[in-house]
């Protein structure tokens, strides 16, 4: 029988300062988010940003998605998985803008960058249109897409070559829920946010 592995439900405390995303970052291996996140090196889904405008240097995708249990490995090399709902990815959008972090942005989860700023934010919501251009991976209510303006002449040359891919997010988070399930039930919702469509 296969062992069961723990999921934990992020949260974040909107009284609290420091709790929530404090930057975006571009990285070369996306994941779209121990309690302290940053999503850089272990392997995600799919979810690349499109050079939406070469001209105008702007750069799109998905900054998090509702519902994708997220791989990561704890201090003694054991992997866990971690989820953020709909409703927390809401609070944390709105926390990130209120905060004013619309140009907190980071490469490699690692050096500040100057020069690249979120110019387009939209929680996905079917019920009311609100939905990511066309040429975007469909994914579940409570997703965040946005659009990034990349001025930065060093940052936008990773972008075209390639050795930047997407976003990822860091911040601090509490844990709300934690279940142990069984991998391969992990891994068939994966399956299903990263071939999600929305009937």
């Amino acid at each position: 029988m296969e062992n069961n592995t723990e999921i934990l439900e992020l949260i974040i405390n909107e009284e609290d300062d420091d709790s929530g995303i404090s930057f975006i970052s571009l990285v070369d291996q996306p994941a779209t988010e121990k309690l302290w996140l940053k999503f850089n090196k272990q392997k995600p889904l799919n979810f690349e940003f499109k050079i939406q405008d070469e001209e105008k240097r702007i750069v799109s995708g998905y900054f998090m998605v509702a519902d994708l249990p997220i791989p990561r490995l704890n201090d003694m090399n054991e992997k866990f998985f971690v989820v953020f709902k709909k409703d927390t990815i809401n609070k944390i959008v709105n926390k990130f803008f209120k905060q004013g972090y619309s140009n907190k942005i980071n490469l490699m989860h690692d050096q500040e960058m100057d020069g690249v700023y979120v110019i387009e934010s939209l929680i996905i919501d079917n019920e009311r249109g609100s939905v990511a251009p066309k040429e975007f991976e469909k994914v579940p209510d409570g997703s965040w897409w946005g659009s990034m303006r990349v001025e930065n002449n060093e940052v936008w040359e990773l972008v075209k070559t390639g050795q930047v891919k997407g976003f990822s997010v860091e911040g601090m988070f509490g844990q709300d829920k934690s279940r142990n399930i069984q991998e391969k039930i992990i891994n068939k919702i994966r399956d299903v946010i990263s071939n999600y469509k929305k009937i």
